[in-house]
């Protein structure tokens, strides 16, 4: 059974990323291995002109993967193609406990919202299907979904946990993977 994916979504400049990294370390201490996943709205290229992966992509090659000793990069062209969907992407991943999105608002997956009403916009969860929660750092009017404290990663960590059943305090099976 594929793990559970969540996505985090929101206005540009909500703090999607901050909340993200903050989750990271308090899953990582709760025993669960995580993986995530970046939507971007633009064009962002971090192979560079000039190196030999980024000569074999522009020569034509569909996939280009760099490996070091740290990590690997699999760089793959689209050209013609749709963007691929998260379902797609998550596929060609590792297996995990959990799976969070940043961005992919239009996935078919369990969402929750970061808000920050000091920006000035409009909630999402009243137009976008899937959103369970919303993680605020103020009031955010009459909401009929659980409001969570945005400075606080631990209850949210505790709320995807709970809402996800993810199983706590368990040597995850997928660590294997990342200890070798």
């Amino acid at each position: 059974m594929a793990a559970p994916v969540i996505a985090l979504v929101g206005w540009s400049g909500s703090g999607k990323t901050t909340l993200l990294t903050a989750l990271l370390p308090v899953f990582a201490q709760r025993g669960l291995s995580v993986s995530t996943l970046k939507h971007a709205h633009h064009t962002v290229d971090p192979d560079q002109p000039g190196k030999d992966s980024h000569r074999h992509r522009m020569a034509g090659a569909r996939e280009t993967m760099l490996a070091t000793r740290e990590r690997f990069v699999l760089f793959r062209e689209h050209r013609s193609e749709d963007e691929p969907d998260l379902a797609l992407l998550l596929g060609r991943m590792a297996p995990v406990d959990l799976y969070i999105a940043e961005g992919f608002k239009s996935a078919p997956v369990r969402k929750l919202e970061v808000h920050r009403p000091a920006l000035g916009k409009r909630p999402l969860w009243p137009d976008w299907p899937g959103i369970i929660a919303v993680a605020a750092d103020g009031d955010v009017g009459p909401c009929p979904l659980p409001v969570l404290d945005l400075g606080d990663a631990g209850a949210i960590a505790q709320f995807i946990v709970t809402g996800l059943g993810l199983r706590l305090d368990v040597k995850s099976e997928h660590s294997r993977f990342y200890d070798e």
